[in-house]
């Protein structure tokens, strides 16, 4: 055999031991790569200076990269999944503040966030007009059990999950992970922060108690 063809047989063996090494989270993560390269393409073909809400005021600190459009679009009609597989839609909770955190395991990100999520809820535990609502995106079985585990060591936090990972492209940030979308009580979206933030801060709650205040309703003591 020659050396270009040994050269040859040596990368593909290096790249089947890479695959079988990676597994079924690698897979996952190579195919969001592609799916969110592609949105980004078309997001940026398409993008246009979009006039901001009086939200933008909160956009500081661990904020910053906050997202407000003037314009309150609806949240997406699309059946996600509860803890026992039972079909739910965003319209469920009209009435009340929805912070939406759309996460998988296989994203270090998302998993490091998700203290600071779960002392939100925590801290507006009593306050039944916020709803902290973090929906699993992981396709697998195993991943989806996982999650499952994972979350059950951060209480109060429930488990939602859409395994069809299509949530994250449905909503303005086009794929990024980790996704928080805040929903009014019209289940609007009124701000959106793409990548890890800290929901614990300051800044994160003085936010929330904004939109919950056009509610009337008071933020916790």
């Amino acid at each position: 055999m020659s050396g270009s063809r040994k050269a040859i047989w040596a990368v593909v063996g290096a790249v089947v031991v890479v695959s079988t090494i990676a597994g079924a989270g690698g897979m996952a993560m190579s195919l969001y790569a592609n799916h969110r390269q592609k949105a980004q393409v078309e997001q940026a073909a398409t993008a246009v200076a979009t006039p901001k809400s009086d939200l933008a005021r909160f956009a500081v600190g661990p904020m910053a990269a906050l997202s407000t459009p003037a314009e309150a679009k609806t949240a997406p009609e699309y059946a996600f999944r509860d803890r026992t597989g039972t079909a739910v839609r965003f319209s469920a909770f009209q009435g009340k503040v929805v912070i939406v955190n759309l996460w998988a395991m296989w994203c270090a990100p998302c998993k490091a966030e998700m203290p600071t999520l779960q002392a939100l809820a925590r801290a507006y535990e009593a306050n039944e007009d916020l709803v902290v609502l973090p929906i699993n995106v992981d396709a697998t079985p195993e991943a989806a059990a996982e999650a499952r585990r994972f979350l059950d060591d951060h209480a109060p936090l429930p488990f939602y999950s859409d395994i069809r990972f299509q949530l994250p492209f449905e909503f303005p940030g086009k794929g990024a992970m980790p996704q928080t979308i805040i929903l009014d009580r019209q289940g609007r979206i009124r701000a959106t922060m793409a990548g890890e933030a800290d929901w614990s801060s300051v800044q994160a709650r003085a936010l929330i108690d904004a939109v919950l205040a056009e509610g009337g309703a008071p933020p916790p003591a």
